[in-house]
């Protein structure tokens, strides 16, 4: 029996596993479905987890049950590519014809000292849990702090405003402001709410080191205090990734070709966070990228020569807690009402495996 093995159940493995089991997969072919969670955990939406608006039961979605698929709960532990064997902890090897790697990503901290000790991260479900419990333990007019204005950054210090009114929160972030990747106009509406909303937001922070309840800026004479910090600034692959010795970009993602594969390993695809791709990591993109790789499995099972067209992405959403929010959909900015009402809907359809 020849074997697909799919690490991670994330949007880009399970785009793979749901194209495939619509489509014909041969007698000789079993897929397995290797997770360290039960289920699929909305990884978009793990901010309003974070703020605790809402509870990980709707975060979760089943995984596809098929008698050509079998699902294998653990934590990968090594790779022997050359070998065709993923490693589990605890558990014997498991061999491979075929591989995709889509194992997502980590917090990265840029270097800066007690980063990782001294702050509370949204990566991952259990994350996520956790930081829930930091947030919800805070005092009343305790202090919040946000590091990174990016997307994440955003839709946290919003979601959280909604969930605890009681709290300062203030959102830290290198640039001038928040959202600096995206048009003056969504920069300026983000910027406005959160005025609106009492949420402080500094710009030209540059920490340079987290200790207990304090962060330390270069460009500040005195430290900033803070109960709880949650980091938003920035991400890089799983360390199982990190460590292979493999071409990879200047973000640390894998180098593939035009097929989605390792180009020194043929058969080993890469998907989602890991995968070095023109634009940035989102779900969005990961699903794209696993109806592909399910298109060149068929055709590799029939003998084909697969045709993939260039990967065209809709756009991008924002939340600003659970009545506004802010997106790019076909160049158009949007903001308001409109925009999360369409976050809301997409999020419905991929509860139930629609989208």
């Amino acid at each position: 029996m020849r074997k697909l093995v799919i690490l991670g159940g994330g949007y880009g493995g399970l785009a793979i596993v749901e194209e495939l089991i619509e489509k014909h997969i041969p007698l000789d072919v079993s897929i397995i479905l290797i997770d360290r969670m039960p289920f699929q955990g909305l990884k978009t939406e793990y901010y309003a987890l974070a703020a605790g608006t809402v509870s990980d039961l709707e975060l979760r979605v089943k995984f596809p049950t098929d008698s050509r698929v079998s699902t294998v709960y653990g934590e990968v532990d090594n790779l022997d590519l050359d070998n065709r064997l993923v490693y589990l902890e605890q558990q014997d090897p498991i061999s491979y014809d075929w591989l995709v790697i889509g194992l997502g990503c980590t917090d990265k901290y840029h270097g800066i000292e007690g980063a990782e000790t001294f702050s509370t991260s949204i990566q991952t479900f259990s994350a996520a849990r956790k930081t829930y419990q930091q947030l919800n333990d805070v005092k009343p007019y305790g202090q919040v702090s946000i590091v990174g204005g990016g997307l994440s950054g955003v839709e946290v210090a919003a979601e959280l405003r909604e969930s605890r009114p009681d709290l300062n929160i203030r959102i830290l972030d290198r640039g001038a402001g928040v959202m600096s990747a995206f048009p003056g106009k969504l920069q300026l509406f983000v910027a406005e709410w959160f005025k609106g909303h009492e949420v402080e937001m500094l710009g030209n922070v540059s920490l340079c080191k987290l200790e207990q309840g304090v962060l330390h800026d270069h460009n500040a004479s005195k430290p900033l205090l803070s109960d709880v910090t949650v980091w938003t600034a920035g991400i890089q692959p799983v360390p199982i990734v990190q460590r292979l010795d493999l071409p990879k970009d200047n973000q640390g993602r894998l180098i593939i070709d035009e097929h989605h594969q390792l180009p020194s390993h043929s058969g080993v695809f890469i998907v989602g966070d890991c995968a070095s791709l023109p634009f940035s990591p989102s779900g969005q993109a990961a699903g794209a990228q696993g109806k592909q790789i399910a298109e060149v499995m068929q055709a590799i099972w029939h003998d084909k020569t697969p045709r993939l067209g260039k990967i065209k992405l809709k756009g991008v959403l924002g939340s600003l807690g659970k009545k506004s929010g802010f997106g790019i959909m076909g160049g158009t900015p949007l903001m308001g009402r409109v925009p999360r009402l369409v976050k809301s809907g997409i999020l419905w359809r991929s509860k139930r495996h629609f989208g």
